[in-house]
């Protein structure tokens, strides 16, 4: 053991208590015992949905502090909870936002063993201010887990050496989430029928109407798409702006939806023939996996870090570059004009997807924590 006074257990430190972190430390806390300590028990961003929490293997505690952020807060009550549970293996998960920062400073002070976690970041050139504080604050962590490729390389960047840096599986699903089977044209067609749905095709989008998810390029990108195309736009209702674009290029085939629950949604989703995230920056970009996993090709852009870690270009659907509408207009068309393609697509998700779960992700994390003990 690198620490024999070490109990075999968690302390998860991240900002706010998302649904599909409490999915997975519910996994983890299957494994071990597990109390996780949240900066902010919400985004200001999400819907109601994010506070009904299912909490059922795990403590979860919610900090009182200073709002900061959508997301974010500062408070030095985490400093408590560390000094109670120090021989724990203390897992940072929140290391860019002021609490995060504040557990890793004090963890450093008292010489308290501490691991990184994170799904998203792209690594600057290390130079700068800004960059030596990064540095700092990152390097010197008993070791990291990386929910991607890049997180790989941005750990590198700041100080993390490679022996140290273990990666994972970031999901937002279940095993039983993933499809066993990519539905035909015909079955498919069905299904669109089921929800009253007169349409050759329908591509779908679901996410927030706000800037940098880019629904605006997608209604862009529409112009050119045949009518009998059924573009449906899930995630509220439209602003001026949406409607501003479609009434200029008489779009006459957009559709829009507000949030629906799971199972309402897989069922557009088995409805659905093409995915498509034109995002202009996503840190993940969950819906990706979770269109994956249903069996739909995905059209995304390479300024999404899911469609980077999860798409190959050409073999389970497309990566585009962020705002370029006319690349954007000719993926869409191109699968919505190939149903051989889009089924080949959607099976290689399948592939692709099977090993992105909760209970793999928790297991994953728990070999190497068991591991380092």
């Amino acid at each position: 053991m690198k620490n024999e006074q070490r109990r075999r257990g968690v302390l998860f430190i991240s900002n706010v208590p998302s649904p599909y972190n409490v999915s997975y430390l519910n996994e983890l806390g299957k494994l071990m015992p597990v109390t996780a300590v949240f900066e902010r028990d919400t985004s200001s961003e999400r819907d109601k949905s994010w506070q009904e929490h299912s909490v059922t293997s795990f403590e979860l505690i919610i900090l009182k502090g200073i709002k900061t952020g959508v997301d974010s807060a500062f408070s030095l009550g985490v400093i408590s909870h560390i000094r109670r549970m120090r021989n724990r293996t203390i897992i940072i998960a929140n290391p860019a936002m002021p609490t995060g920062i504040a557990a890793i400073l004090y963890c450093k002070l008292k010489r308290i063993p501490y691991v990184l976690q994170s799904e998203g970041g792209i690594a600057k050139d290390g130079k700068g201010f800004k960059e030596r504080i990064k540095y700092f604050l990152m390097h010197g962590a008993e070791y990291y887990l990386s929910g991607m490729s890049l997180k790989n390389e941005y750990f590198l960047t700041y100080g993390a050496k490679p022996q140290n840096v273990y990666q994972y599986p970031f999901t937002s699903l279940y095993s039983s989430d993933i499809s066993q089977s990519v539905l035909t044209p015909n079955e498919k067609k069905e299904a669109r029928n089921a929800l009253g749905i007169n349409a050759d095709c329908m591509v779908v989008y679901v996410g927030q109407f706000i800037y940098r998810k880019a629904v605006d390029v997608l209604l862009k990108a529409c112009k050119d798409l045949d009518e009998r195309v059924y573009v449906l736009i899930i995630g509220g209702t439209p602003t001026d702006e949406y409607n501003r674009i479609i009434s200029e290029l008489d779009l006459k085939n957009i559709h829009f939806s507000q949030y629906m629950d799971k199972q309402t949604l897989l069922k557009y989703y088995a409805a659905s023939d093409v995915f498509v995230l034109p995002t202009r920056e996503d840190t993940w970009g969950l819906v990706v996996n979770e269109a994956m996993a249903t069996g739909l090709p995905v059209i995304t852009t390479t300024s999404c870090v899911a469609g980077n870690e999860l798409i190959a270009d050409g073999i389970n659907g497309y990566l585009v570059q962020a705002d370029d509408v006319l690349a954007l207009s000719d993926r869409i068309n191109s699968l919505v004009s190939d149903p051989d393609l889009r089924y080949q697509m959607g099976q290689n998700n399948l592939s692709k997807i099977k090993d992105y779960t909760f209970e793999n992700m928790a297991k994953t994390i728990a070999d190497v924590i068991t591991a380092q003990e």
